[in-house]
C-alpha cells in the first residue's frame, strides 16, 4: 500500500475536497485524516489529558517497576519534553 499526502478541506455540507490534482489509476481507496488543530484545540485536549491521568492509577504489568513507578513523582502540567532534551 503506497501512502499520499494532500492538503484538503470538509466543505459546511461534511464532504471531503483534495485540494490538488491526484496522479492515481480510478479504484477504491482508504483514507486517513488528520485534522489540523489550533493552538486553543491543543491546549484544551492537553488539559483535559492531564486532569484524566491526575486522576487515573494506571495498572503497571512489570513487577520490577511498580513500585517505583507508584512512588514517582508527577509530571508537572508546565512539563515541556522539548527543552528537557
Amino acid at each position: 500500500m503506497q501512502a499520499y499526502k494532500l492538503q484538503g478541506k470538509i466543505a459546511p455540507s461534511g464532504q471531503l475536497i483534495i485540494s490538488e490534482a491526484i496522479d492515481l489509476p480510478a479504484g477504491d481507496v482508504e483514507i486517513i485524516l488528520l485534522q489540523k488543530s489550533t493552538s486553543t484545540q491543543e491546549s484544551e485536549h492537553l488539559e483535559i489529558s492531564q486532569l484524566k491521568s491526575t486522576q487515573e492509577k494506571p495498572e503497571y504489568k512489570i513487577n520490577a517497576l511498580r513500585e517505583l513507578l507508584k512512588n514517582a513523582t508527577p509530571v508537572p502540567p508546565d512539563f515541556d519534553p522539548d527543552r528537557a532534551k
